[in-house]
């Protein structure tokens, strides 16, 4: 049994290590996992992941619809860090997205998903990511792409990116939909110097 002294530490309190998208407020904790929604939640994936750096594992559904265009993306981040993986069923999906969280060598592990998963394959991923960045070279990200307004239960946070080029030409609306320890709010957001950013008031 732990003892008082054992317990306490002179140490400061150390943040959890996150990643933030131009303000302090846009903040995604490492190690945990996230869900992406909205039209536009490849670009805001992309934008994180390119933040991050790689190596990346891009998780889809084999025969999916929608893909990424290596061509495209290629003056955000280099395809050659993204390690694309198509497994035949949903279910080899989120096994395959729980086996790259846990090697830990992947910054980033994202998974494009047609439908939110339920409560008990999310609680194993944050396990996964967990154990991964322990275990691994670096606290890998997980990020859930989800259609619509998403709605997974058990996540670090929902973000939702939509299009509002109405504003100016490349601007989005990033909303934060939820966080255990922050309300909901919304940003413009636009390209910057260091990737999707905030608009200036």
């Amino acid at each position: 049994m732990h003892n008082a002294a054992a317990l306490l530490s002179r140490h400061p309190h150390q943040p959890a290590p996150q990643i933030t998208l131009g303000d302090p407020e846009i903040a995604l904790r490492l190690g945990r996992v996230h869900e992406l929604c909205g039209q536009a939640r490849r670009t805001l994936a992309l934008s994180i992941a390119a933040q991050i750096g790689g190596p990346i594992v891009w998780i889809r559904l084999d025969g999916a619809s929608e893909f990424i265009n290596a061509d495209a993306i290629a003056e955000q981040i280099n395809p050659g860090h993204i390690l694309f993986v198509t497994p035949a069923k949903r279910d080899l999906l989120l096994w395959a997205m729980e086996e790259a969280l846990r090697d830990g060598r992947a910054t980033v592990v994202i998974a494009d998903l047609a439908s939110p998963p339920a409560m008990v394959p999310i609680r194993r991923l944050h396990l996964a990511a967990e154990a991964g960045s322990g275990a691994g070279a670096c606290r890998p990200l997980a990020l859930l792409l989800t259609p619509d307004q998403g709605g997974a239960p058990g996540i670090e946070t929902r973000w939702s990116l939509e299009p509002a080029h109405h504003t100016g030409m490349d601007h989005w609306t990033l909303s934060r939909l939820r966080a255990r320890m922050a309300p909901p709010r919304d940003w413009v957001m636009t390209h910057t110097q260091t990737g999707l950013g905030p608009c200036s008031p």
